[in-house]
């Protein structure tokens, strides 16, 4: 099953992609709703932009300190492939919400 170790490193399969707005699409909006979260060890990232021909989002990071910015999906699933394991991991189980309410 050479097809299910890509699908789990796969951070944002084409349905998950498919409900985050556009990069710039929120950006006037002053509490944008977190579509997608994912996480690793000390890293928390909420994404409310998605550009999937360039694996580029932008939304919300916590870790040391909180704050907005973009970041490369391509990036996280290149060092899950490298590491052979979920060092970054998706939350299947997380639900939209405005990122006031997600955010610790």
């Amino acid at each position: 099953m050479a097809g299910k170790e890509t699908d789990m490193q796969e951070l944002m399969p084409k349905g998950v992609a498919e409900t985050v707005p556009p990069l710039y699409a929120t950006e006037h909006e002053d509490d944008p709703v977190a579509r997608v979260k994912l996480f690793g060890r000390a890293w928390t990232w909420y994404v409310t932009e998605y550009d999937p021909a360039t694996g580029e989002a932008f939304g919300l990071v916590e870790g040391l300190a909180d704050e907005w910015g973009y970041f490369s999906i391509r990036e996280m699933e290149a060092l899950n492939r490298a590491k052979g394991f979920g060092v970054i991991e998706r939350d299947e189980h997380f639900e939209p919400a405005p990122v006031r309410e997600v955010r610790r």
